[in-house]
């Protein structure tokens, strides 16, 4: 179905899994290439980045899967360390910790949110490492989402709008704090801090 009429104009990975057998897969695709990984055991990531060789080489240029001066390459680093380091012991609540991670791994900070964290701040970031952005610039993680196998089978997730941490963004202040971004008066919205909220297939009814 994904390769049907595919034109390559959105090549991404999709990370799926059956809650009945506990397989994972990750199917990637590109315009000439795809790929597909199942397991039993383990985990996949996903850091905006292709994974297989062959379109991350042949059919992408400047993914930086392996420079951790860019997210890409950053956030691929950290969530192989924290998959590692609660591997086994992954529920809800360490998920939504995974998803509200600041460290850097580049600079090596423990709380330095920025474009580089899992929770991704480029509103705090100068991209003093990668030119080819522009400083400060009002992006990143805008909401957090949750589920296990039990919740699957439920069809109900864990969300929360704005960044999974609770990191509030306020567009005035931002935008008198940087000027440049004046043009976006009006249009960017405040993002305040938000709960975890449970949603459920049969709300509403």
């Amino acid at each position: 179905m994904m390769e049907k009429k595919n034109n390559g104009g959105y090549a991404n990975s999709w990370l799926l899994a059956d809650a009945n057998t506990g397989e994972i897969m990750r199917f990637e695709l590109g315009l000439k290439y795809y790929n597909v990984e199942r397991k039993k055991d383990g985990y996949f990531i996903g850091c905006n980045a292709p994974v297989d060789p062959r379109i991350r080489n042949l059919e992408c240029s400047n993914t930086g899967y392996a420079d951790i001066r860019m997210p890409t390459g950053a956030r691929r680093v950290r969530l192989t360390q924290l998959m590692e380091e609660h591997y086994g012991e992954i529920d809800v609540e360490v998920a939504q910790e995974v998803l509200a991670d600041h460290y850097d791994v580049y600079l090596q900070k423990e709380n330095n949110p920025c474009s580089r964290t899992v929770e991704g701040h480029y509103e705090l970031d100068r991209f003093e490492y990668w030119g080819a952005r522009l400083p400060y610039q009002p992006a990143g993680a805008v909401d957090g989402k949750v589920m296990d196998s039990n919740m699957a089978k439920d069809l109900s997730f864990w969300a929360r709008w704005g960044s999974s941490s609770g990191m509030p963004f306020d567009a005035e202040a931002f935008l008198a704090e940087h000027t440049q971004y004046s043009h976006l008066e009006g249009y960017l919205k405040d993002r305040p801090t938000q709960p975890w909220t449970l949603f459920k297939a049969d709300e509403g009814k």
